[in-house]
């Protein structure tokens, strides 16, 4: 087994069909099907099910593709800091949902410890990369939500990934809607009077089909919905053709992206809680503590 192979099972569980896959590594097909064939000889496991309408993961399969991940991130955080031209600078990482304040933090940071050779990083992105990225250590921090809906699950995930979660704020539920609308002026809002316009979700979607939405009201069926996974899109949508979408009602006049945006309190309750993750045991480096330093500063709770 090397990391090769296990980059090329990543890629193949990522992918619709091993031609996909081989196109993506730049590799021959059947030097990646032998590869993988290899590597499960080895395993003594099965971790592809083929048949005539392609390939997915066993049960063994979606167990070591776990690990795989694990292995392939933390090579890579070696790669990137002793063999990459970025080696001898210092490094930072975190990982977030949609939320300002997260990058407010990063930025500030920054500006107060002036380091001179650097590479840090910010990761607006998913759910499950947020997990991800600090599961391996790609992230030294996280900054994650959930709702009443989801919180077993989330939680359950903490716990078996090995994550510490410390909340900072509790937000209630709100719809944004661009200041246009015909509901702009209101105070309050049901979401059923919203069942004319599309809700507008960002797309949590990955491989597994394992899906964590950020938002409240996920077991809500909604009528209409749009999926995005950019910020500048979801906006333009809601800006042209009258859409909203669900969200904790903090609102920042300083993020033009944002700007247009009006935030509607909603009848149904199922708050937010906000808070950040870190690998449990694991030591933070000098800009890991000033950054939670930073994120305690907008701590309520």
């Amino acid at each position: 087994m090397n990391i090769t192979q296990l980059k090329y099972v990543l890629e193949v569980a990522a992918s619709s069909s091993m031609r996909e896959a081989s196109t993506k590594l730049y590799v021959s097909q059947p030097a990646l099907s032998a590869s993988i064939r290899e590597l499960e000889d080895e395993l003594g496991i099965l971790i592809f099910e083929r048949t005539n309408k392609g390939i997915s993961l066993t049960d063994d399969g979606r167990e070591f593709l776990t690990y795989a991940k694990k292995a392939v991130g933390q090579y890579g955080i070696l790669e990137d800091r002793y063999l990459s031209k970025d080696a001898g600078k210092e490094k930072f990482s975190v990982s977030t949902q949609h939320y300002n304040f997260a990058i407010k933090a990063f930025t500030d940071v920054i500006k107060r410890m002036k380091p001179e050779k650097y590479v840090f990083s910010i990761h607006e992105t998913k759910t499950k990369e947020v997990l991800d990225d600090v599961g391996t250590l790609k992230s030294e921090v996280g900054i994650i939500s959930f709702s009443g809906t989801n919180e077993a699950l989330i939680k359950k995930i903490f716990r078996d990934w090995q994550l510490d979660f410390t909340p900072l704020m509790r937000r209630d539920t709100y719809i944004y809607v661009w200041e246009g609308h015909p509901f702009a002026g209101r105070k309050e809002i049901s979401i059923d009077e919203m069942k004319d316009y599309p809700c507008v979700s960002f797309d949590q979607t990955g491989d597994g089909n394992f899906y964590i939405t950020e938002e409240a009201l996920a077991d809500y069926s909604f009528d209409k919905m749009i999926k995005s996974d950019d910020r500048a899109t979801t906006m333009e949508i809601i800006a042209e053709i009258g859409g909203y979408s669900v969200g904790s009602g903090m609102l920042s006049r300083k993020d033009s992206i944002l700007k247009g945006l009006v935030s509607i309190k909603m009848k149904e309750e199922d708050p937010l809680t906000i808070g950040y993750i870190v690998r449990k045991g694991s030591a933070l480096s000098r800009y890991g503590e000033e950054y939670v330093k930073e994120l305690l500063k907008y701590k309520e709770i």
